[in-house]
């Protein structure tokens, strides 16, 4: 499997974590929950994002 297979997978993951990382460090705490949040939302986009095949290549 080469990077550029799983690379919006990762991206996807990475998107989402930062998105739940900001929202959770608005007060300046991380809490042990937000810290479970982020990483479900890391992990769910990756499974989901992951599922979804990429479009297949066209020739042009």
């Amino acid at each position: 499997m080469r990077l550029s297979n799983i690379a919006k997978s990762i991206v996807g993951g990475l998107a989402a974590g930062a998105t739940a990382a900001v929202t959770a460090v608005q007060d300046n705490v991380l809490t042990t929950g937000e810290g479970v949040t982020i990483v479900l939302a890391v992990l769910g986009a990756w499974g989901i994002v992951y599922a979804v095949p990429n479009r297949p290549k066209t020739e042009a």
